[in-house]
This record gives C-alpha cells, structure tokens and sequence, in this order.
C-alpha cells in the first residue's frame, strides 16, 4: 500500500499559495471591470463661455455626442428628435409645431440641453467674447468662440444644413453653420445660431439644423 506522508510545513505553503493566487486573480477581474473603457460618446465636461457651459461637440444621434469637435454630427427639425446624416431618407415634409422645445424631443445627452435665443446671444458679448473668428480644425473650417477671461473655447463646425423645402438636401457644407435654439419666433419660425458670417437669426422649423447643447 502506498503511503503518503504529508509535511505540515508544504501543506501550510501550499495553502497561502492558492491563497495569493486566488486573490491576484480576483484583483486582476475587478481591475479589468474597473478599468472598462466606458461609453464616452454621452459625456462632455463641456466649456463656460460668458457664463453658460457649452458642450464642445455636436448632437450626433439623439442622446450622443460626435466624436470629435470638428464632425458635423447629424441634422435635425426644430423641436423633433428624429436624425438625419448627410444622406436624407424619409425627409418629413410637414411643419414642427410646439412654442418651444418640448423636453422630450430634445436630442441632447442626459445632463444637456437645446440652447435658448438668450444663451446663443451671450456668445456675442464683445466684452466677454472673443468671436467670429474663423479658423480651420483638423481640415475642417468653422468658427471659434472664446472666453476672454478664461481663454478656454469652443470651435462650431460649418456643417451646412438640410433644406426643408427640397426634401432635406444638404447644402453649403464648409460654408454655413446653422445650429437650432429652443426659442420659437412664430408658429412657422424659430431662431437659430446663423453664420457664413457669425450672428444670430431665425428660419423656417422644418430645416435640418446641427445642435449644440449647453448644460441643465
């Protein structure tokens, strides 16, 4: 018969052995898990220009930020959550209604909002803000806003907009930035953040427009 003689001294080692193993493996899991990369494409500590925090990348699908501040993201009608890319199916022909922008349909990322008239206006305080000036971002020209006390900006892309009355063609990509607020002008119009040259104004509600949202 075959003996085995067990050794106090091995099994105590053998033990504090799988002990440690088990642990490193353990710390490695949590670690892995901890580590994740997470889903940056809702986060955006955003930028404080006089006084409001602007995020600083467009809406891409509704509840998403684009993934980099020069990308265009997607189009969308005043006060309707529906997307559209460069290439329009499915255009809505008829006309959003609503006296501003309904919480629900707004598009923004959770902590985020469609701007109001008030807010765009703030970007054109020349005591505050440094603006229209017009610059090039990794090849892609557009307009930068920058706090004068901070220095810290925010660049909006000229992505064009889709033309509600041609079944939202897109045109003047590199030319025009049209970027929607919530404020309605009438039941046919609201105003928006308009530039080939940087002002605001207004335009009919069934255009594709960018958004770029500012914080609750």
């Amino acid at each position: 018969m075959l003996k085995v003689r067990f050794n106090l001294r091995n099994v105590v080692a053998i033990a504090i052995c799988l002990a440690v193993t088990t642990t490193v493996f353990s710390s490695c899991d949590k670690a892995t898990k901890k580590d994740k990369p997470t889903d940056t494409s809702r986060q955006d500590s955003g930028v404080v220009i006089n006084g409001v925090r602007w995020a600083t990348r467009n809406v891409d699908k509704p509840g998403t930020f684009a993934a980099n501040p020069e990308d265009a993201g997607m189009f969308y009608q005043w006060n309707r959550k529906k997307a559209w890319a460069g290439e329009v199916t499915g255009w809505d022909n008829t006309m959003p209604e609503g006296a501003s922008w309904e919480k629900a349909n707004d598009p923004s990322p959770a902590g985020w909002r469609v701007p109001t008239l008030e807010e765009i206006k703030t970007l054109f305080d020349i005591n505050k803000v440094s603006c229209n000036e017009w610059t090039i971002e990794n090849g892609i020209k557009g307009i930068r806003f920058t706090d004068i006390a901070s220095g810290k900006s925010i660049f909006l892309p000229t992505a064009g907009y889709c033309n509600g009355g041609s079944g939202g063609t897109l045109f003047s990509v590199g030319t025009y930035g049209r970027y929607w607020s919530s404020t309605q002008l009438d039941t046919s119009s609201a105003y928006c953040l308009h530039f080939n040259s940087a002002c605001w104004s207004h335009d009919i509600r069934w255009h594709g427009y960018c958004i770029r949202s500012v914080a609750k």
